[in-house]
């Protein structure tokens, strides 16, 4: 039988409890130049372990000044999801699995079992949707299901305890541990308190668990690792794209 493509995010975050934790790079699609979107994100593919695709959105409620910047300016553009879709097709395989990002609106726009389809098709392997509670998701589960696509559950450091158990269980691919509460993209220190959330998290979860939100320095991941299995970079590195900077060093850099 085939790797479902969520058994395939999985096993590329899987990492020995010794080794740097596995990288998760976030770009929002189109940003900052439609026409590189292409490049970029094979460039980015070939430095990550997985890759998280933003679909822009106009109220990007979880995200902070830096993305909320590229998804307006992505919007403006011309990005959609189909445009996502039909850009994948055309690149091709990469080595690195893929991750849709969006909030819950442009899914419902373009209806379910249709996205789930073409995702799958064109190399898709997860969704995270942040706006979308566990509990209220069983439709979109549903269609992501017969394709093996992940949907990716969050916790925070103040998740109640047996919500995160349910969350941890539900999750598909990974478990995404936000390291603070509030929006990304503001620089976090990594505190005995917040390890021993992730320890938790770890504990609960039966597919890998990565950290994100804040992450942006090579010291940061070099204290998460042990803790968790990966480390997810936004804020930053779409920094690094909107500079015009080739980020394969920069990613390297992190766990060199």
């Amino acid at each position: 039988m085939s790797e479902l493509p969520r058994e395939r995010l999985s096993k590329a975050l899987s990492r020995p409890a010794a080794s740097a934790p596995a990288l998760v790079a976030f770009m929002t699609a189109g940003f900052p130049e439609r026409a590189r979107f292409r490049e970029d994100l094979g460039a980015v593919a070939a430095a990550a372990d997985a890759v998280e695709v933003g679909v822009p959105f106009s109220d990007p409620m979880a995200d902070g000044a830096t993305i909320q910047r590229a998804s307006h300016a992505a919007l403006k553009q011309g990005v959609s999801l189909k445009w996502i879709l039909s850009e994948l097709a055309q690149l091709g395989p990469l080595r690195a699995p893929l991750l849709l990002m969006s909030y819950l609106n442009p899914l419902l726009a373009y209806g379910y079992e249709r996205l789930a389809r073409e995702a799958a098709a064109v190399g898709v392997c997860g969704f995270i949707v942040p706006d979308l509670p566990l509990g209220e998701d069983a439709e979109f589960r549903a269609a992501l299901e017969p394709q093996g696509l992940a949907l990716v559950q969050m916790v925070t450091p103040v998740t109640p305890p047996e919500r995160m158990r349910e969350l941890c269980a539900a999750s598909q691919g990974f478990v995404y541990a936000v390291t603070m509460t509030g929006t990304t993209g503001k620089s976090v220190a990594v505190p005995a308190d917040v390890l021993a959330y992730l320890e938790r998290v770890r504990q609960l979860s039966k597919v890998p668990v990565c950290a994100g939100f804040g992450i942006r320095s090579r010291e940061q991941v070099q204290k998460l690792r042990g803790h968790v299995d990966g480390v997810i970079v936004g804020s930053a590195l779409v920094e690094v794209l909107e500079r015009g900077e080739a980020p394969q060093p920069w990613l390297a850099a992190l766990r060199s």
